[in-house]
């Protein structure tokens, strides 16, 4: 079974005009298109390994056949991310009274959240992307580089923001913070909320 391309449950200028259409049919019909490629491909000589879920693979990266660990990683990571990452995006959805109270507790208040989150976005250098995970059922701030994910690390992500150039170069240049800043105007907390609670 190979890894296939999630579908998208809205159309490309759904998000307009903080993440625009054209930078939205690139990154999900090219890039997350390339990942998958490129998993598969890594694959193809592990039969055992094709029906495997990309979650279990990235939880077990350590017991991977050497060969393939780094594309796996890699690949699979940029996969898993951006199935997550699409899901989470939506226009004009309030935040849930059980994640705002959740991140009250964790983070003492919104604003000290969303600016612990916005600075791991910014201050991670080059390439990767920053998470709220679950970790150990608390909920913290974490970025990771590349695809790296943090399902690889035992913590589960249950919003995540990408900030490869890739996801916002078109509209924004180098304009990284006003991105992460309007990235707060398109969450789908609906979804964050399922992520949160389904574990």
């Amino acid at each position: 079974m190979k890894h296939e391309l999630p579908k998208l449950d809205y159309e490309y200028d759904a998000l307009e005009p903080y993440i625009d259409a054209k930078t939205m049919e690139i990154h999900y019909t090219k890039h997350h298109q390339a990942y998958i490629d490129k998993l598969n491909a890594a694959l193809e000589k592990y039969p055992e390994l094709q029906d495997k879920p990309v979650e279990k693979l990235l939880k077990e990266l350590t017991k991977l056949p050497e060969d393939i660990r780094t594309a796996v990683r890699n690949h699979g990571g940029g996969h898993y991310n951006h199935s997550i990452f699409w899901k989470l995006l939506k226009k004009d959805v309030k935040i849930s009274e059980k994640v705002n109270v959740a991140i009250d507790e964790s983070f003492g208040s919104f604003e000290n959240f969303k600016k612990a989150f916005t600075d791991a976005a910014l201050n991670r250098f080059g390439s990767g992307w920053a998470w709220l995970v679950l970790n150990n059922g608390k909920l913290e701030v974490m970025s990771t580089a590349n695809q790296d994910c943090p399902i690889s690390e035992g913590k589960i992500p249950i919003l995540g923001i990408d900030v490869w150039e890739h996801a916002y170069y078109l509209k924004y240049q180098n304009r990284r913070a006003e991105y992460v800043e309007n990235f707060f105007k398109i969450i789908n907390w609906d979804q964050v909320e399922e992520n949160m609670t389904k574990r």
